[in-house]
């Protein structure tokens, strides 16, 4: 008797959080707040943290980092390099960061000390060019760069990016075929699994499950052929769900083609109903209010059922979306020194 009723009080108890946690959920976001910044740099290093630590990286050498949620703002020039972009970040806490540069010279450098001195971590030759950087635990991390001599271009770190070296086994690449630092998203880890998504003359996920030691290839559904077009930014919903978004960023407007979900256990492609609004160079996935945000310099979409559809929330362009580490907020980055959080 007992049981039955420890049994029937416990699924009243499922059943309620359960509702719960579906009253939580917002109709859709509500904009964005955006936050004044005392820099003027185009931004598309952007690593949140919590709902008040944020670190952001871009052109001219430019960082800052807020602790106060954007009321004010620590910033300067990365070692002096003010014509380099420096257009990935990966911040651990409130003290210690990685900045990557895309373009000449291909440089990565660690910050101890909140942004006071930045330190020199790894130089690569004078053909690479960096495309973007994730962390698949606190020390273990991964940058990607543009394909030289038919492989791609993949560091790692397992000292929290006090040293790098290449992988040992590295996917070929396709000629023409390139990935893209619009938003530093191009690549994803996740545990043993790493992503890496690509556009060009071929559109492609590149996918290992052993960090790097074998390699599958998935040829993309998005639009591709020349080299303004693909896949810009990938995200994952769990469960090897990995959603893509892209399109021709010579044709903002452009919804044809922007936008895909993969499913691992399937190996497929699934194309959405509608797409976004246009070229989109960021995307990432919102789990407390399960929804998909894309952000592009025509605006920004979301997505309640799993990328199948796309609606417009907002006509604020922005470079780069995040979730903070905390997964209790979402950031966005953009032009002329623009940083913004999701409202909903």
């Amino acid at each position: 008797m007992f049981k039955s009723k420890l049994l029937a009080l416990s699924v009243l108890v499922a059943l309620f959080s359960c509702k719960k946690s579906e009253e939580s959920l917002s109709e859709k976001p509500l904009g964005w707040e955006i936050l004044e910044t005392p820099v003027a740099a185009s931004l598309r290093g952007l690593s949140p943290l919590t709902d008040e630590i944020v670190w952001a990286s871009g052109s001219n050498g430019t960082w800052l980092r807020t602790i106060d949620a954007g009321k004010s703002w620590d910033h300067g020039v990365i070692n002096g390099l003010d014509t380099v972009d420096f257009r990935s970040i990966h911040a651990f806490d409130a003290l210690t960061a990685v900045a990557v540069s895309a373009g000449q010279p291909a440089v990565i450098y660690k910050t101890a000390d909140g942004g006071k001195t930045w330190k020199l971590k790894h130089q690569e030759n004078e053909f690479a060019f960096l495309d973007g950087i994730s962390f698949s635990s606190q020390n273990h991390g991964f940058v990607i760069g543009d394909p030289f001599e038919g492989k791609w271009t993949i560091l790692q770190t397992v000292n929290q990016g006090e040293s790098w070296y290449p992988l040992d086994s590295l996917p070929g690449a396709v000629e023409g075929e390139a990935a893209f630092a619009a938003s530093a998203t191009s690549l994803l880890a996740i545990g043993s699994q790493l992503w890496l998504a690509t556009g060009g003359k071929e559109s492609n996920l590149h996918y290992s499950n052993d960090m790097g030691t074998t390699w599958e290839k998935f040829r993309a559904p998005l639009i591709q052929g020349e080299s303004s077009q693909g896949i810009f930014s990938i995200t994952s919903m769990g469960n090897g769900e990995i959603v893509a978004v892209g399109g021709d960023y010579l044709q903002e407007e452009l919804q044809e083609g922007n936008s895909g979900i993969f499913v691992l256990d399937k190996k497929e492609w699934t194309k959405p109903q509608a797409g976004p609004g246009g070229y989109r160079s960021g995307t990432v996935y919102f789990p407390q209010q399960k929804w998909l945000i894309a952000v592009g310099p025509s605006g920004s979409d979301f997505s309640k059922d799993g990328g199948i559809t796309w609606q417009p929330f907002s006509e604020e362009g922005f470079h780069a979306v995040m979730l903070g580490h905390a997964g209790g907020a979402v950031w966005a980055s953009g032009t002329k020194g623009k940083i913004a959080k999701l409202k909903y």
